[in-house]
């Protein structure tokens, strides 16, 4: 099942509400047989669906409808509470709406000048957004390899990757989870490297108490329709210093110095673009925020009880979270898994046997680095022109990335952040599914 697929699984699935404990045993006490092999599914119910939503968001947007002000070029009280209530939830002074996650991260790159003969450093397991924001600048996107624990950038790797051309470092918090951000954040001062996190899927997500968003230059959040914070399509940048924050508001309303009207003097910097949010997607933010700390204790608790029956789950092995993480957003809960204690079951074979128990889960990202979209800019026409044959194949050698190639082929299972949502019950009934495979895996391999 590919990431789309998964997703709209997910998505379709109801709201599970089984309050006691509902294993998967016989009569005889011994584990039942899994569903492909006859057995009754682990998880009989239904995970939450998604988005949620009730009244809340149903009055906010026809209190925009009705004011006859649907863009930020006006009063924008939608999008300037939203702006302020997500800064308070952060802990940094500014935070600027923009109409995707992509939009952030192209804006804040923009903002730092990042272009032609620019490299900018990015670990290969993240969505392609995060290296297509850099080809949009035409800079040189720089894959790194991962630790294989954690799925997070390796911070030795990209330090091995900077050189003189190295413009930034672009590291992701995947799946919601901090990166080693003490360490990446040592490399950045060390080598005088501006650090654009990608938040993406961090909403709220927190390293020793202060939340992702507020270390680096400025921080990427994305609120596309499977995130954490939903408004179908929609972005924020988040920053802690005055005069960057004001650069990236010039460039996200081309070039210009205001965002109440579109005929004001110049902004910073020398370009821009038009990447404004609307009130729409303001309002649907503001009402959907009134519920994430909530859902994120939910999904935070539920991961924690998860993780510990996993972890007595010989070949199940959570991903790793660094010591320095106070809270993981659990955009998604990521786990690897060892063959070899299932009686060498293929990951393929591992995956369809938890979706027939009624437990959605996916591969998640594959290997960027090796993709026919992304080796092809070694032949792009303008690449060739700015960098010459020589550097393009050159980069095509310094793109290998071992530990995700085992990694993301062989290891790595997603699980969606709504599944998050339930009660204790769908979290043993997750870990019921697993064991009943490790129970049946020699059978299950072999139909």
């Amino acid at each position: 099942m590919d990431k789309r697929q998964f997703l709209k699984t997910s998505a379709i699935l109801g709201v599970g509400l089984a309050a006691t404990p509902s294993l998967s045993f016989c009569s005889t006490g011994t584990v039942a047989k899994p569903a492909l092999l006859g057995g009754p599914k682990a998880h009989p119910g239904d995970f939450s669906g998604w988005p949620l939503q009730d009244s809340t968001e149903e009055k906010a947007l026809m209190e925009v409808l009705n004011s006859g002000e649907w863009g930020r070029l006006g009063t924008a009280a939608a999008t300037k509470g939203f702006e302020q209530g997500y800064a308070a939830m952060l802990g940094v002074p500014h935070v600027l709406g923009v109409t995707s996650g992509t939009s952030a991260l192209y804006t804040i790159l923009g903002a730092l000048g990042i272009g032609p003969g620019d490299e900018v450093i990015l670990p290969v397991y993240t969505f392609i957004a995060t290296y297509n924001v850099v080809t949009l600048h035409y800079a040189l996107p720089i894959i790194v390899d991962i630790d294989p624990e954690s799925m997070q950038i390796d911070p030795v790797a990209m330090e091995k990757a900077i050189t003189p051309q190295t413009a930034a470092l672009l590291p992701v918090h995947i799946a919601g989870s901090p990166f080693d951000v003490d360490r990446v954040m040592e490399i950045g001062k060390k080598h005088n490297l501006p650090v654009v996190e990608d938040a993406c899927q961090a909403h709220l997500a927190a390293w020793k108490g202060k939340k992702v968003g507020s270390f680096g230059i400025a921080g990427a959040f994305s609120f596309q329709a499977s995130k954490n914070l939903n408004c179908g399509e929609g972005g924020a940048i988040s920053c802690m210093d005055d005069n960057f924050f004001k650069s990236c508001r010039s460039f996200h309303h081309q070039g210009q110095g205001a965002n109440t009207a579109a005929f004001s003097a110049p902004g910073e910097g020398i370009r821009g673009t038009n990447v404004r949010i609307t009130e729409f997607q303001s309002a649907i933010l503001n009402a959907q925020m009134t519920r994430l700390e909530a859902q994120a204790k939910l999904r935070s608790e539920n991961a924690a009880y998860l993780s510990k029956m996993l972890n007595d789950i010989p070949g199940i092995t959570p991903a790793k979270l660094y010591k320095g993480t106070t809270n993981s957003a659990y955009h998604l809960y990521m786990f690897k898994y060892d063959k070899t204690r299932f009686d060498g079951m293929e990951l393929d074979k591992f995956i369809a046997a938890m979706n027939a128990e009624g437990v959605p889960c996916g591969t998640g990202y594959g290997q960027m680095n090796k993709d026919d979209y992304v080796t092809g800019l070694a032949k792009n026409k303008h690449y060739l022109k700015i960098y010459g044959e020589k550097t393009m194949n050159e980069w095509l050698e310094r793109n290998h990335c071992p530990n995700n190639d085992k990694a993301s082929s062989e290891e790595v299972v997603w699980m969606f952040q709504t599944m998050l949502l339930g009660s204790k019950t769908d979290m043993e009934q997750i870990a019921e599914a697993m064991r009943k495979i490790q129970k049946y895996a020699k059978e299950l391999k072999n139909t």
